[in-house]
């Protein structure tokens, strides 16, 4: 079963139908928030519904929403998956839907809270991302994780009406120090 996890200001909680809501699925039909994700756009209520329900089914799928403790607000969700244990390594995943959230530090401490998880409970090797090069605030963030660059897609995939370069990111276990966050 996957766990709750906490800080002062956010709880993470297995994402499931609970989760479904009106802001949740204005998130998946704004172009803002979806700009730069792999999913998005003409999301349907229905279609919504389904994808809760596969993951809520999933006892072994870590995937959380993130809460605001402050408003318990639902303010975007986060994920590790796949994991692989032959290689001993997890890709992640974060979509931060809510607006009014934004540039409030809330990215930086759900993924802080899931690197921890991963490296101290998981005891994963390393963890991987991959993010738009145009992405400028994720790419940002990450570095000042202490995730580094280990590829560089050209014209990888078609976001904000132009093809756009990616990176492929990843941070290990050995180089994480939570404490420095």
């Amino acid at each position: 079963m996957v766990p709750n996890i906490e800080s002062d200001r956010l709880l993470l909680e297995k994402v499931g139908l609970k989760h479904l809501s009106k802001d949740y699925l204005s998130w998946m039909n704004d172009p803002e928030v979806y700009r730069f994700l792999e999913s998005g756009g003409d999301y349907s209520y229905e279609e919504l519904k389904g994808y809760l329900e596969g993951a809520e089914s999933n006892e072994t799928l870590h995937f959380w929403a993130i809460i605001r403790k402050d408003t318990n607000r639902h303010i975007g969700n986060v994920k590790i998956d796949p994991i692989s244990k032959k290689h001993n390594r997890a890709e992640y995943g974060i979509l931060m839907g809510d607006r009014d959230s934004w540039g409030m530090g809330f990215a930086k401490e759900a993924t802080s809270l899931v690197l921890d998880y991963c490296f101290d409970k998981l005891n994963l090797r390393k963890v991987t991302l991959g993010v738009v090069v145009d992405n400028t605030a994720a790419v940002k963030l990450y570095e000042r994780l202490g995730f580094i660059i280990e590829g560089h897609y050209k014209e990888h995939g078609f976001y904000i009406d132009k093809y756009c370069d990616a990176y492929r990111m990843a941070i290990f276990q050995r180089d994480w120090d939570s404490g420095s966050i």
